[in-house]
């Protein structure tokens, strides 16, 4: 993802989820997603998905079991 996606994704999210700290952090090892980071926590992962021509953008959140309990 280039830097213009990154920040209109994030500026989406900020206005949805009403949370004003939330970022967007490249990940090294590929280009194609980003780290959702709210209040210096990784709350899940940003991928790019271009294959058929349209793009979007898929939101993956994995909530371990201690972390509800």
């Amino acid at each position: 993802m280039n830097s213009d996606e990154i920040l209109k994704i994030e500026a989406f999210l900020k206005a949805k989820f009403s949370k004003a700290n939330i970022k967007l952090k490249p990940r090294v090892e590929t280009k194609d997603s980003v780290e959702i980071i709210i209040d210096d926590e990784t709350l899940g992962i940003i991928f790019k998905d271009d294959e058929d021509g349209d793009v979007c953008y898929h939101f993956q959140m994995t909530i371990l079991s201690e972390d509800i309990n």
